[in-house]
């Protein structure tokens, strides 16, 4: 039986993935089987996570260290890459991070850091990977966006435009890399638990509007992103491209 869900033996490469989300999705994509390889910038924490996911599954996992935010570093360290391990067949672009401030009060600098790990980072690891599937005529890049790509709130104006850029990046990788056949695609969460937003969940007002807000009544499981990840990284979704994914419990389909 011919099963279009089997990413068994793939390689994946997951950006921002020693911790919380990213580490989430590497797990889930090691758990269905491929062969993943984490990244992060700091040499200890990703080796730390990836000796600890290799453990516990049973399965050899591998890691790269370098900033994202370099476009020449990232594209000479997945190049040496590249050249040993092959081409990834699965690139998610997951690295981010948030800064929360009145748009008045915001500063440059955060404004530059969110802009940069967030969107432009995703074409510095994008384009030279990009470039080996082009030459094998294969490949599925998905862009980790947010309900923040659709839905502005207080304080995190450039986490939106950042993730509204990310979307829309997508949508034009699609235009140009498709005739190849590769897919790219946008998975975009709604309000999970984590690290990066400690503050909000641990906040009872917050929680309790998240809650009302979303038709879900909850803040999401990690495990109820991995069957979308693993559609849009399978055979199954050889003819969706540019499209932006939410898995939000319903939010941004209500006013």
């Amino acid at each position: 039986m011919c099963n279009w869900f089997d990413i068994s033996g793939r390689v994946a490469l997951v950006t921002g993935s020693n911790r919380g989300l990213g580490l989430a999705l590497a797990t889930g994509l090691a758990k269905a089987g491929a062969r993943v390889t984490l990244q992060g910038r700091d040499a200890t924490r990703v080796s730390q996570a990836a000796q600890q996911l290799s453990e516990s599954l049973g399965v050899s996992v591998g890691h790269l260290v370098f900033d994202v935010t370099d476009a020449q570093e990232a594209e000479q360290v997945l190049n040496d890459f590249m050249d040993s391990q092959g081409t990834p067949d699965i690139l998610v672009n997951n690295a981010g991070i948030q800064r929360r401030h009145p748009i008045t009060e915001f500063p440059t600098e955060e404004w530059d850091a969110v802009i940069s790990t967030n969107l432009s980072s995703v074409f510095y690891v994008t384009k030279p990977v990009a470039q080996r599937m082009v030459e094998r005529g294969s490949g599925k890049v998905i862009m980790v966006g947010s309900v923040q790509s659709r839905l502005a709130r207080q304080t995190i104006a450039p986490y939106c435009a950042s993730k509204g850029g990310v979307a829309m990046f997508a949508q034009g990788l699609a235009a140009d890399l498709s005739r190849y056949n590769i897919q790219v695609n946008t998975l975009s969460p709604g309000y999970f638990a984590t690290e990066m937003n400690t503050d909000l969940w641990q906040d009872p007002q917050f929680d309790a509007w998240l809650k009302a807000r979303t038709p879900a009544g909850r803040w999401g499981k990690f495990d109820e992103l991995m069957g979308t990840l693993i559609y849009l990284s399978s055979e199954a979704s050889n003819f969706v491209t540019g499209q932006n994914i939410l898995v939000d419990g319903g939010m941004t389909s209500v006013v």
